[in-house]
């Protein structure tokens, strides 16, 4: 895959917020994919007490979600654990899983938010904008935002709500399982991302791609 340069990765907060603000004005929030073929996850770990991360990236076909194409990368951790900066600390690992893969994905799926964020410029979108693919927040927990009560169903969902804004979902992936939490990446509307995860989810509450980056990683 080609990865798009588009900025250095920061040394501070104030650089990595003036990133922020400067890019998440070019985040699309409308359907532009095109045939989905194949979808990717990516997951980062680290070792060595944070100083090494491991990004991971699993390819599976759509929609029979069969494991196509693996890469992993290793690279030293740049920048701290913060809350609201965690693509400062993640994607570069990430890029250079992706710049190895020779399938490139019609839509990855990330582990984190998307538009669900206090500046509506979390991982997803910065990963989407970087790689140039449409992109979707699967996120496992509520960072920002409110809701009403999901149903218990599977495919139930809420709309998540910030500052009169709607900036996410809450989905229900799994019957009487927690939600999730999914917002925009990039180039994709909300309901296409619900529906996405929910196909790529057919069993657990978590998307198969995410499972699979999670287990790379990991090992």
């Amino acid at each position: 895959m080609k990865i798009e340069e588009r900025h250095p990765f920061p040394q501070t907060i104030d650089e990595a917020i003036a990133i922020q603000e400067n890019l998440r004005g070019e985040i699309i929030t409308t359907d532009q994919l095109s045939t989905v073929q194949y979808v990717a996850g990516v997951d980062v770990g680290f070792a060595e007490n944070d100083t090494l991360s491991v990004a991971a990236v699993a390819v599976l076909s759509f929609p029979d979600l069969e494991l196509q194409e693996k890469a992993i990368a290793k690279r030293t951790t740049t920048f701290p654990y913060l809350p609201g900066f965690l693509s400062f600390r993640e994607v570069p690992a990430v890029l250079e899983a992706l710049a190895q893969l020779t399938i490139a994905p019609d839509l990855i799926l990330c582990d984190g938010q998307g538009i669900a964020h206090p500046r509506r410029f979390g991982l997803a979108c910065h990963l989407g904008l970087l790689a140039n693919v449409p992109t979707i927040g699967v996120a496992k927990s509520l960072y920002i935002g409110e809701h009403e009560e999901v149903s218990p169903e599977r495919g139930s969902w809420q709309a998540l709500w910030d500052e009169g804004e709607v900036i996410g979902a809450v989905l229900r992936s799994q019957t009487n399982i927690k939600p999730l939490y999914i917002s925009i990446g990039h180039c994709i509307s909300l309901s296409t991302a619900i529906d996405y995860v929910l196909r790529c989810a057919p069993k657990y509450r978590l998307p198969e791609t995410t499972r699979w980056a999670d287990k790379l990683a990991s090992e």
